[in-house]
């Protein structure tokens, strides 16, 4: 029996296109996941639209956010039956003798591959899956929430891990897509005092941002930033998915303040990195997540106290990706997320 998956068949703009494809043999530490809900992320849209930042196995199918059920274990598979409610992490594949695997940042292991890119991922009906990539889902969280952990994870690891913000921090983020959102509203949970940014565009988006407790900004946030006392934001986190923005970031941030870049975009800069020196700045990364961060956010996610429902501009099958995809391309929603036929 074979079954539709959105996949990912060339490096042309546009190489999207459903295709039957059978049920994926596993191994002996794998597990066979029924897939439930698949969330639409903006790097499927690169991929979609042929502007992404990194190297895909073509073809493959697409979707690395999502949860289901175990429908079978391998021989080696210890803690996990079939029935259980659970997300998995992207990290499909790693070298766990890598230096940063052994230290539990598998990962910035430099040979990962990540489902929906480097291996098949979950715009299908089931998904060949690693044990060590699960995670328990509690029966109150639904689905189409759990699905969402792992952007929930990216924003959580930029946020807390990698920024470290303080209750009272202003913060700029820049960029109202899902990452940019996720990490306003994880900046709320820190105390801090959150405004977002975007584009006259990106008003309906940044609406839905108002609802975390945010203040929205179309255009220059200048104004906003130095309100404090005319130095600047704290904190600028840049989620947007191009590399101007930096400019942006690094003209907001206050003397020896902090920029975050968690958005990522091929364009190269056009723009001096002055500022950063002059202004004594910390310019931080922030790439993907680890096990303590998932079980933190799903634990975030059961008690409500973080809310992903306003994001989720619908639900769609997967044969109707194409409107999924394009809904999120138009900033007509913030979220879509599929479920398999």
């Amino acid at each position: 029996m074979k079954f539709a998956a959105v996949v990912n068949y060339a490096p042309e703009k546009g190489s999207v296109e459903i295709r039957e494809i059978p049920k994926p043999a596993i191994g002996e530490e794998d597990v066979l996941l029924e897939v439930a809900n698949v969330g639409v992320c903006g790097s499927d849209l690169h991929q979609w639209t042929a502007n992404q930042s990194w190297p895909v196995n073509y073809p493959v199918v697409l979707g690395h956010e999502f949860g289901g059920y175990v429908a079978e274990a391998g021989s080696r598979v210890v803690g996990w039956r079939e029935g259980d409610r659970v997300v998995s992490e992207t990290a499909a594949v790693i070298d766990p003798n890598n230096p940063m695997s052994r230290r539990g940042l598998y990962n910035l292991d430099p040979t990962r591959k990540g489902f929906g890119y480097g291996v098949d991922g979950a715009m299908t009906r089931f998904v060949r899956v690693p044990a060590r990539c699960l995670h328990r889902v509690p029966d109150r969280l639904s689905f189409e929430e759990a699905c969402l952990t792992e952007p929930c994870s990216v924003a959580y690891n930029a946020v807390v891990e990698n920024t470290r913000l303080k209750p009272g921090d202003r913060v700029v983020v820049l960029g109202p897509g899902t990452i940019g959102i996720l990490c306003a509203a994880v900046a709320k949970l820190c105390g801090a005092e959150v405004a977002i940014v975007g584009r006259e565009s990106s008003r309906n988006r940044l609406q839905i941002a108002r609802q975390y407790g945010c203040e929205v900004i179309v255009g220059d946030a200048t104004e906003w930033a130095k309100q404090r006392d005319g130095l600047g934001a704290d904190c600028v986190i840049d989620a947007a998915g191009v590399s101007t923005t930096l400019k942006n970031a690094m003209q907001l941030v206050r003397p020896n303040g902090h920029i975050t870049k968690v958005g990522w975009g091929p364009e190269p800069l056009h723009f001096s990195l002055d500022p950063l020196v002059i202004k004594n700045i910390t310019l931080q990364g922030s790439f993907s997540h680890n096990w303590p961060v998932w079980e933190r956010v799903i634990a975030l996610l059961a008690s409500g106290q973080l809310n992903v429902k306003p994001i989720i501009g619908g639900v769609w099958p997967v044969t109707e990706w194409r409107e999924a995809f394009e809904k999120m391309h138009k900033g007509e929603v913030v979220k879509s997320v599929l479920k398999p036929v």
